[in-house]
């Protein structure tokens, strides 16, 4: 059993890894004194921001761990460790995404100074603060979970198979619970945030005004900027820890029911997809050095494109060739779950199938948001007629764009289970996520290149600068949306895992839940429709969250425009923390609501509904969710990409138009509407499945509690019958006389 001890230890190589190349970052030239003045308060603003929502989110902690302790008290299925589990999972989470802000805010100026000088080094100063961001999720998520792992099987004595192992599994849910809470609640708040302040920006100063974008006349730039790195940065963080340990979480728990017989005491499904993810960190640790472009190789997307394909493929292929010798030392010849028996080569073969199915997710979503490919030139001809048409033909490639990716996660899904059952669904889940740190690392890089480019601006660098950043953020944009088309991918696997694992943990319990819901039944398809309803009034509350505030700082835009002298000609000095203030108050407040139909939701229909019912919503919430976060995040990429296709000039019909054209005008307009689809309700579909599965995980034992049908087994009655069928089997057995 010492490999549960190498766990903890890959999470500790991550943080070490992230700490050198935090110093590294630090140790960069930060430019000029009007540089670092601005960087000083996008980090400032940042800071507050995170601070008022640590706050909010302390009392939610709080309360929900001492509910969580009140139901381990009271109910035997249950233990009050699982309210320790939460906090230690909120903390870790919040934490992800504090580390990815700081060095986000060290990185930009950073990098803004680094194209002074060439491409290649504003690329290696902003990747490099992206792996930062990348390694110290993993870091934290695998030494969290090795580490309480460690400590609730000593705590519960618990051996392969037995009702400890289950209950330490089933606490471990509570790690997850409060990863995924922070994560909801910061994915959503800081979505709000960054879209108020860059649609008010944008509307203003670039429609209203005629101003350049990240222009420092414009009052709402600070809060667009600072945006950026609660949105986009910690945000994101927290979202990609939440996702990575509820993938290794439901891998598993069905580990735990799964039957082997191997020298790591009948543990080795549980530990193989904790010890996939340690070796993931340093894989994806290697495939940072792939990231790499020469001088020379020009002023284009292409190379920067490449050069990031690199990494992340060089640590995918990497994955493949570790994992088979992996599963071959950890797992025995053959296991069987619930019945159905397979071997370690079908287990290799779903990991396979999991970064498949992760890689041609990347590749579709960069097709259907890439600048120059056929999605986003259809939407850039279609502004040519007017802001109405750019409109419809950004909606018309979002919803193209969901038919590919669910045909492969279909095929996924059925080859995973035909290799290795619902364990290989779980597998092909963790493997896709085993490179969750070069992914993260890849979607980071975007949001500081983003920064770099307003912060050059503001500070009027020669315009060649502006143009590295903008290379460097446009390919940004496309990894930001491939990394979101990998994030909604591994939720529908993990999500399918975490719904076998609830009716798993449902039916030892004593309720008698068939593995197949009947949805003939009329509260079951009931449930149904109301889960498939949860992910549409989601997103209208967050998009609705975006639009007013939106509207307060336009509003507050134009009067500081109107009433401060000689802000138009550079002699006024806008009031910037006006506009920080109005996006982080609009944010905090109006998080709230989507957070508490995700966590209440599933508790209100569990426990009014029972447990079937509430597996018809968890069925019609996933399908609903994947397909809505499918939408908006490649919609609001394609127009991202459109609006940023005319700042070196696009073809439409044989003329070339330029920025502040009519047809730039309407991709404006097209990019404002995809920005809440892509920043703040599109990320947020993945982890609001995610959460609604793991609250029916977690409330499960409760639930079968309250809506018994069955007699619960108990741990004297389960050694009665081994001692039977001992018995039996001895006395089956020819007795040979010498």
């Amino acid at each position: 059993m010492s490999i549960v001890y190498v766990i903890p230890l890959f999470g500790l190589i991550a943080l070490l890894f992230t700490a050198i190349q935090s110093a590294w970052v630090t140790r960069q030239d930060a430019g000029n004194e009007r540089m670092q003045d601005i960087a000083k308060h996008i980090a400032e603003g940042a800071m507050a921001f995170l601070k008022a929502e640590y706050k909010i989110l302390t009392y939610f902690v709080i309360i929900a761990a001492l509910l969580l302790g009140y139901m381990g008290y009271s109910h035997a299925s249950s233990d009050w460790t699982i309210a320790l589990a939460f906090v230690i999972g909120a903390v870790f989470s919040a934490t992800a995404g504090f580390i990815g802000m700081k060095i986000a805010t060290k990185a930009n100026v950073r990098t803004a100074h680094a194209a002074r000088t060439s491409l290649a080094r504003a690329l290696k100063v902003s990747f490099t603060g992206g792996s930062v961001m990348g390694m110290g999720v993993a870091g934290l998520a695998v030494l969290g979970l090795g580490s309480l792992f460690i400590i609730l099987k000593a705590y519960f004595g618990a051996e392969a198979n037995t009702a400890e192992m289950i209950k330490t599994i089933e606490v471990l849910t509570g790690f997850s619970l409060g990863a995924e809470s922070i994560a909801l609640f910061a994915r959503v708040g800081g979505g709000i945030y960054t879209k108020a302040a860059d649609v008010g920006a944008d509307l203003v100063g670039k429609v209203e005004a005629g101003i350049p974008e990240d222009d420092p006349r414009n009052p709402a730039t600070i809060a667009d900027n600072v945006g950026d790195n609660v949105g986009d940065v910690a945000g994101m963080g927290a979202d990609l820890f939440g996702s990575y340990v509820a993938t290794v979480l439901a891998t598993m728990v069905l580990g735990v029911e799964t039957t082997s017989t191997d020298n790591f005491g009948g543990l080795a499904p549980v530990l193989l997809p904790m010890f996939i993810a340690g070796l993931g960190i340093i894989l994806s640790i290697i495939g940072t050095f792939f990231v790499r472009i020469s001088e020379s190789s020009g002023l284009n997307t292409s190379a920067v494109q490449r050069a990031l394909n690199m990494g992340n493929w060089g640590s995918i292929v990497l994955t493949a060739i570790v994992c088979y010798f992996t599963v071959n030392w950890i797992l025995p010849e053959s296991m069987t779950l619930r019945g159905h028996e397979f071997t370690r080569n079908g287990v290799f073969g779903a990991i396979i199938v999991g970064l498949v199915v992760g890689t041609l997710m990347s590749i579709i979503t960069e097709y259907y948001t890439a600048m120059g490919k056929r999605p986003v030139k259809s939407i850039i001809r279609q502004s040519s007629t007017g802001h109405a048409t750019n409109i419809i033909g950004g909606l018309a490639v979002g919803m193209e764009s969901t038919m590919l990716p669910i045909l492969v996660l279909a095929g996924g899904i059925y080859g995973s289970y035909a290799l290795a059952g619902l364990y290989g669904v779980a597998i092909a889940a963790a493997g896709m996520m085993a490179t969750t740190a070069m992914q993260l690392a890849i979607d980071a890089f975007g949001p500081i290149a983003d920064n770099a480019g307003g912060i050059a601006e503001m500070s009027e660098l020669p315009k060649d600068v502006r143009e590295k950043t903008d290379i460097l953020d446009a390919v940004g944009n496309t990894t930001a949306a491939t990394g979101k088309g990998f994030a909604i991918a591994s939720a529908a696997l993990t999500a399918l895992a975490l719904f076998a694992a609830y009716v798993g943990v449902v039916k030892a319990n004593g309720y008698d839940l068939e593995d197949a819901i009947n949805i003939y039944k009329a509260d079951v398809l009931a449930g149904l429709f109301v889960g498939a309803m949860i992910p549409f009034i989601f997103s209208s509350l967050a998009i609705r969250a975006v639009g007013e505030a939106a509207m307060s700082m336009v509003e507050e835009v134009r009067r500081q425009f109107r009433t401060i002298p000689g802000i138009m000609d550079g002699t006024g000095k806008p009031e910037y923390d006006k506009c920080v203030a109005i996006s982080t108050e609009a944010s905090i407040k109006k998080m709230m609501l989507p957070g508490a139909i995700a966590l209440l939701s599933p508790i209100l229909m569990g426990f009014i509904f029972g447990p079937e019912v509430l597996g018809g919503f968890l069925a019609g919430a996933t399908v609903s969710g994947v397909l809505m976060g499918m939408f908006q995040n490649n919609a609001g990429g394609a127009w991202d990409n459109a609006k940023k296709s005319f700042e070196k000039g696009v073809e439409i019909n044989g003329e070339i138009y330029y920025k502040k054209s009519e047809p730039h005008k309407a991709s404006v307009t097209g990019d404002t509407v995809g920005d809440p689809f892509k920043d703040t309700s599109g990320p947020s579909m993945n982890i609001l499945i995610k959460l609604m599965s793991i609250v029916s995980l977690v409330i499960a034992p409760t639930l079968a509690e309250l809506h018994r049908n069955t007699p619960a087994v108990t741990d004297a009655q389960q050694e009665k019958v081994k001692e039977m069928v001992q018995k039996a089997e001895t006395a089956s057995k020819p007795t040979v006389k010498l």
